[in-house]
């Protein structure tokens, strides 16, 4: 069951980990560079960005920061685990606050974007570019921020679980003088 534990905590980490990378990428480099440019620019890249982005691997990553984490929970409960288990609700409840702000503030933009059109096609991109680039930016440091934080705080349930399984199979070894014993 160790082994289980474990994998579910690592899965939960590493997804937390490369979302909150792909988040902290966007922060620092995409978005400062599509602000460089002009209005069609950015309205069609983003447009693009949000078609791709939607594939496989981005999805098992982004669900599996609340899923692997909730397994993580549910494979640490009990009081022998405990300490293990505080650890992974906070990084869960960190992404599921990540995954709400993605959901119901940066899903959104990216829709509103969307049905702006082709860019051909519309007639104030000015506009457009307004209304959604400061918003998804300020929301998409706060979810980069929240994943980051949750894979750090993972990090720690990592090493916490690793030291009481430590602890766990010292206290379970027989010392020396015990195994005579037993076999005498």
């Amino acid at each position: 069951m160790f082994a289980l534990r474990i994998a579910a905590l690592v899965a939960a980490t590493l997804a937390s980990g490369l979302i909150g990378g792909v988040f902290y990428a966007y922060a620092i480099s995409v978005m400062p560079a599509l602000n460089r440019t002009d209005d069609r620019t950015i309205v069609e890249v983003m447009q693009k960005i949000n078609v791709v982005i939607i594939n496989p691997w981005f999805m098992l990553g982004f669900m599996g920061t609340v899923g692997f984490s909730a397994l993580a929970a549910v494979l640490h409960l009990g009081r022998d685990h405990r300490a293990t288990l505080v650890w992974v609700g906070i990084a869960l409840v960190l992404n599921v606050i990540a995954f709400g702000v993605t959901v119901a503030l940066n899903v959104p933009l990216n829709d509103q974007l969307a049905n702006a059109g082709e860019v051909a096609q519309i007639q104030d991109l000015a506009a457009v570019r307004a209304d959604f680039e400061s918003d998804w930016v300020r929301w998409n440091i706060v979810r980069a921020v929240l994943h980051t934080l949750a894979f750090l705080v993972l990090c720690g349930a990592l090493f916490v679980a690793g030291t009481q399984q430590g602890r766990s199979e010292t206290a379970a070894a027989p010392t020396p003088g015990q195994q005579l014993v037993g076999r005498a």
